[in-house]
């Protein structure tokens, strides 16, 4: 990774006349996404909004294009007359979404261009803190911008029939700002103590990871203490190029899963570009990651292991943007290949011209919003593909590939905040794996793409709803079969094993096949804002897990949950 580093600094030496105003990225699981999600729907022509394929979204774009729509639908004209905006002046948005905008704006305020007397507090705590209603602290003078937010979720649960209490404590600080209009930085750091329910805790003592985490230390038995620190920078290296280079998580995707890249695992150093011109929007995307380790005979410095991924999108119409996809991890310990540095070259070749001993994946997705109330959209992700063998022997074990398709619907039936998603995803047995410990396609002993891995059907069900500005409902049903591997037969659902391990066998391997099982995970969730960005939660969560060939084999858990968080996602447990 030192070269990463180097070639973020040779860029910054070579351009630093070209930056300009640069901008951080909405956190992980912000309320501003499903404001941003609905918006794009039911508008359906804007054209800069169908980029957000890519998270996390970049403030100062999402701000730009909302108080773009915000001003449209009001009749506000330039020179060249209204009708320019005649796309947009339909633009139905209800009181509960005239609340939702005017709440994203107040919390990306560095980017608003309008009056913003009403983000300011009626009266500042001690004086100098909560002067505006989002934020502990904010400084907006010539030349910075600092916005400082202290991180809260307190949980506590009861799982009948397990006599130990289930909780998670977070407490932390968030950092956002920007320095002399060329510089944009963020930085959380968050303390954590959590005993999740029986379900979480053996996942934890198989993978040897926490979900979502990395470095962890056990806590009071079966409890894990855990410490979460993710950082970036940002600047231009061009006009239409933007730069990230930090610590923390990225997702391609319009799905609740993604199939290429997800952030359910854990952060891991990265180099971001993106290119943003005309109808195309183009990502590299260069990261170093850690293979499969084993820390239980002491602490040891960790391997590395190396992977680059392109997506590149185009608006093929105002309402229909389609993509590619490809990436390499890169299948050698603590060695960056700098082929693969290229920004523009089809990553396959490189990997075949280099004796093609890496794990090269490609795919394709798309997005269309339709009739302003829908958005159809989908992924292909293939790991392998033999046409013939698709035609002729579709249980051959090399036949690696995964699908997703799903559908999201805005103010379902004509009630307004009331937004369904129905998602299905499907991944065959073998995909992500390869040959060897190091280029599985995974980081820090968790996936990096879909937390099932591989070998399985989900489908998956979410019903939000806002019937009141400061009330959320949430309803979510997963259900999903998966084919676990067993001593002497590799299934092909763990990642993490070898894909030449299959003991002879090379046919015969179908979706959920080997050990079959079932799991139905449901949650009810109520969530109240007492005031910006601090919630009170309750929610219950049912998951029932079972042996298809040996129903007594099978895991229940029924978890009733109260909190508190402040600028803070709910932790969730959806696998």
């Amino acid at each position: 990774m030192q070269i990463i580093k180097s070639f973020v600094k040779l860029l910054v030496f070579i351009c630093p006349f070209a930056v300009t105003a640069q901008s951080t990225f909405l956190s992980q699981g912000d309320k501003g996404y499903r404001f941003i999600d609905r918006l794009e729907i039911k508008q359906q022509t804007n054209t800069h909004l169908n980029f957000s394929t890519l998270k996390p979204f970049n403030r100062k774009y999402i701000v730009r294009e909302t108080e773009f729509l915000d001003s449209a639908r009001q009749g506000f004209s330039d020179s060249t007359g209204v009708d320019k905006f005649k796309d947009w002046t339909d633009l139905d948005m209800s009181e509960v979404d005239e609340y939702n905008m005017h709440s994203f704006l107040m919390n990306n305020s560095e980017w608003v261009t309008g009056p913003k007397e009403s983000f300011l507090s009626k009266k500042a705590i001690l004086g100098g803190f909560y002067k505006t209603k989002p934020n502990m602290l904010e400084v907006n003078v010539k030349d910075f911008f600092l916005a400082v937010n202290p991180i809260i979720q307190i949980n506590q649960a009861i799982e009948p029939g397990y006599d130990q209490a289930i909780f998670l404590n977070t407490r932390g600080a968030t950092a956002r700002g920007m320095i002399a209009g060329k510089l944009g930085f963020s930085t959380t750091i968050t303390d954590n103590q959590e005993r999740g329910p029986q379900f979480f805790q053996q996942y934890v003592a198989g993978a040897k990871a926490v979900p979502g985490v990395g470095f962890y230390k056990s806590f009071k038995g079966t409890a894990v203490d855990y410490f979460d620190a993710r950082g970036y920078i940002t600047f231009n290296a061009a006009k239409y190029i933007d730069i990230q280079f930090g610590y923390d998580k990225n997702f391609i995707g319009n799905g609740y899963r993604s199939l290429f890249l997800s952030d359910w695992g854990n952060s891991n150093l990265f180099l971001k570009l993106n290119t943003k011109i005309w109808k195309f929007n183009y990502q590299n995307l260069f990261m170093e990651l850690m293979p499969q380790f084993d820390k239980s005979h002491g602490d040891v410095l960790l391997d590395r292991k190396y992977a680059a991924m392109h997506h590149l999108s185009m608006n093929v119409t105002k309402w229909l943007n389609v993509g590619v996809f490809e990436s390499i991890i890169f299948g050698r310990k603590n060695h960056f290949d700098f082929q693969y540095l290229n920004p523009i070259i089809f990553l396959r070749h490189i990997e075949g011209s280099v004796g093609s001993p890496d794990n090269a994946l490609v795919g394709g997705d798309f997005k269309a919003n339709i009739a302003h109330h829908i958005q159809l959209y989908g992924q292909l992700l293939l790991d392998e593909f033999v046409l013939t063998k698709i035609k002729n022997d579709p249980g051959w074990w090399g036949n690696k590939f995964g699908m997703q398709a799903g559908i999201k619907y805005v103010d379902a039936f004509n009630i307004p905040n009331l937004d369904l998603q129905f998602e299905y995803n499907r991944v065959r047995p073998y995909t992500y794996s390869h040959n060897d410990s190091v280029s599985n396609y995974s980081h820090y002993n968790q996936p990096l793409a879909h937390p099932l891995g591989a070998n399985f059907q989900e489908m998956i069900a979410i019903l939000n709803y806002q019937p009141a500005p400061r009330l959320y409902l949430l309803a979510k049903l997963i259900y999903y079969k998966k084919g676990l591997d067993s001593s002497n037969y590799n299934a092909g659902g763990d990642i993490f094993r070898f894909d030449t391990n299959r003991f002879g066998i090379d046919e015969g391997y179908k979706v959920g096949g080997g050990n079959k099982i079932t799991c139905l995970n449901a949650l009810v969730q109520v969530s109240y804002e007492l005031r910006e960005n601090l919630y009170l939660d309750a929610s219950y969560q049912y998951r029932n897990y079972k042996y298809v060939n040996d129903p007594t084999q099978k895991s229940t858990t029924s978890l009733v949950t109260a909190g508190i968080r402040l600028n803070i996602a709910k932790r969730d447990y959806d696998f």
